[in-house]
């Protein structure tokens, strides 16, 4: 295995490893979702108004997929770290309940886009709710599945910045998505062959990975091609992790990597 190979696999939750949290419902879940053809057309029609008609970055099934494996590796590192999650608990749900909110709100979140790209995260809420309502009862009795419902509605609502998360569950989605950022993948939306500072400063960011901290339960080490990136960091994940619940949790370093020539920036902590 090479370590492009090595790396890819850093960076996807794997169901066969030990990890910090029960793990056994997620699993299924996971194996549901991949299985679900309702909620995979909408992952793959999601992204024909992001990208197709207003050519925006890719909000489809490769944003789902990198948002879910991120979402459950920064979970499974703030449980190592003894983080507490208030979500499942303050509805008398079970520690295995946290990882399956995550998972259907990582999921589900961008649905929204079959709608419209402006607002889509308030179109997410009703369409993941007939989803939720057709799919919980299969792990779920019927008083357990409305309050599942509710916090994995209130963890989409809140991946966007203008609403607060009330749970750490939510605080995770919010996170993740501002952590699909390599490669010009950044969540900043920009115009097809623009050149202004959100395309330049996305092109700019070569790798995100997620460590256990030594000060905090989680590093986030952003490699930048360029000094342009830390406009990204700053004006994109920053904002994602501000009033996260996450913020003491979390520390986001950036590095300049590119070799040779004078590099404006070399390290940058947020």
């Amino acid at each position: 295995m090479d370590a492009t190979e090595m790396d890819d696999e850093q960076r996807r939750y794997d169901p066969d490893e030990d990890h910090a949290f029960p793990d056994e419902k997620l699993n299924e879940v996971l194996s549901f979702i991949d299985d679900d053809t309702e909620i995979q057309t909408y992952l793959r029609a999601q992204n024909v108004n992001a990208v197709t008609r207003k050519g925006y970055n890719d909000h489809g099934a490769k944003h789902i997929e990198i948002v879910l494996n991120r979402a459950l590796i920064l979970y499974d590192l703030l449980k190592r770290g003894g983080v507490e999650f208030n979500g499942a608990s303050d509805e008398g749900l079970e520690e295995e309940d946290e990882s399956v909110i995550i998972a259907f709100a990582a999921t589900l979140h961008d649905i929204g886009h079959v709608v419209h790209r402006d607002d889509h995260t308030y179109y997410s809420i009703p369409l993941a709710a007939d989803i939720l309502d057709r799919v919980l009862p299969n792990f779920y009795d019927t008083e357990e599945t409305v309050r599942m419902k509710g916090e994995i509605l209130h963890a989409i609502l809140c991946h966007h910045t203008e609403e607060d998360p009330l749970t750490t569950e939510a605080g995770v989605i919010r996170v993740s998505d501002g952590l699909d950022m390599e490669h010009g993948r950044s969540r900043m939306p920009y115009e097809k062959g623009g050149r202004g500072i959100n395309t330049v400063s996305s092109q700019a960011i070569r790798k995100v990975s997620l460590q256990q901290g030594e000060s905090v339960p989680v590093l986030v080490e952003i490699e930048m091609l360029n000094a342009a990136g830390v406009f990204q960091v700053d004006n994109l994940l920053k904002a994602k992790l501000h009033n996260s619940r996450l913020e003491d949790d979390i520390r986001i370093v950036a590095l300049n990597v590119r070799e040779g020539g004078d590099q404006l920036v070399e390290r940058v902590e947020l």
